[in-house]
């Protein structure tokens, strides 16, 4: 990518190679500090001795590998983390370094926030989906008994650096995971980025960095102006209050569910609850459900009182009402509308009939 192509420097964000970023200079401003680098299994083979040889002040960092599963963002892992940075002797001034796919950013930057109150963090993110969602934002979490993301802070990393070589390293199936927030920010904040979307038909050669820019963009500025999700910010929440209870479901299955598939999942059946309670037009729909049955290969149960149950633990919801953001058409999106049993079941069994 070349010299540094894009800095959103409210949010410490910089995107490009990263050895042209100010990651060598936030480096030597901890020369007299320790340092840890969290990885999982994947990261840790193919992308942490970029980093321990690129990156003087690494080799002797505390390397922390966890599995590279969902399940390892739990309380135990946590615990885990915790004790290793305790027993090395870590302060509250020294520095974590996430390096990985959104499973990696969402943990480490949970830890990080809580360990001594707070310490620094990095995140630097491997995946489409923690480059485009993830890894910005400010928010962090980890799973609780079954439920996606129940435990989780507001805290911002100190830089977060986004590097498209890592892309590289990714089977197809994560670049559809990241294409589905890609999508999402589209739908509820610009048309004509969405009609760019779905012009797509190659993930890996089209997806270039304007794309990657535009969606960061998008999720940036919807942040700024709401930081801890009080209005505006739900509205990135669109095809995530059915896409959560869709990954809960599946969790302990044989058959898990990725994050992104689950959130297609959820844009298509919640476009359907648009169009019942929003108008959101017949043809928009239409281009919608054609995008999503294109790109993705999707699962969905028949059983749709469970998914309604998981449902009731949405972060939104209010007063025992189940809310979500909605399209009123492509690029408007508006949050909080309460949605019954009734509507929820008409709009799954029709997206399970186009699915199946």
């Amino acid at each position: 990518m070349g010299e540094v192509s894009f800095s959103y420097q409210q949010f410490g964000i910089e995107i490009g190679h990263l050895e042209s970023t100010s990651f060598s200079g936030i480096l030597q401003s901890y020369s007299n500090s320790k340092i840890a680098i969290l990885t999982d299994e994947n990261t840790h083979k193919h992308c942490l001795d970029f980093l321990i040889t690129g990156f003087q002040g690494l080799n002797s960092a505390e390397i922390i590998v966890v599995p590279a599963l969902e399940e390892s963002k739990d309380l135990d892992i946590c615990v885990y983390i915790l004790e290793t940075l305790s027993e090395a002797g870590f302060g509250r001034k020294d520095l974590l370094i996430n390096l990985g796919g959104g499973m990696i950013t969402d943990l480490g930057g949970f830890v990080a926030s809580i360990y001594k109150r707070g310490m620094p963090f990095i995140q630097i993110p491997t995946s489409l989906l923690a480059m485009v969602d993830a890894s910005i934002g400010s928010k962090t979490g980890i799973n609780f008994m079954g439920l996606k993301n129940q435990l989780g802070t507001f805290s911002s990393a100190r830089n977060t650096y986004i590097d498209k070589k890592w892309l590289q390293t990714l089977p197809t199936c994560q670049w559809n995971n990241g294409f589905a927030e890609i999508l999402k920010n589209a739908l509820i904040a610009d048309e004509k980025f969405w009609t760019t979307l779905m012009e797509i038909s190659n993930l890996k050669e089209q997806l270039n960095d304007s794309v990657i820019q535009k969606a960061i963009d998008i999720k940036c500025e919807i942040v700024r102006q709401d930081p801890k999700e009080l209005g505006l910010r739900k509205i990135l929440n669109f095809g995530h209050t059915i896409g959560h209870a869709l990954e809960s479901y599946y969790f302990n299955s044989k058959m898990p569910l990725s994050h992104g598939h689950a959130v297609a999942i959820g844009i298509l059946v919640e476009s359907e609850i648009s169009l019942i309670k929003l108008g959101l037009p017949k043809f928009e729909f239409e281009q919608i459900k054609k995008v999503i049955l294109k790109n993705y290969s999707l699962q969905i149960p028949d059983d749709y009182l469970a998914i309604w149950q998981l449902m009731q633990h949405d972060k939104k919801n209010d007063l025992g009402k189940v809310k979500m953001s909605l399209l009123s058409r492509i690029g408007s999106c508006a949050f909080d509308q309460i949605v019954d049993l009734e509507e929820f079941k008409m709009a799954f069994e029709k997206s399970v009939e186009l699915i199946r």
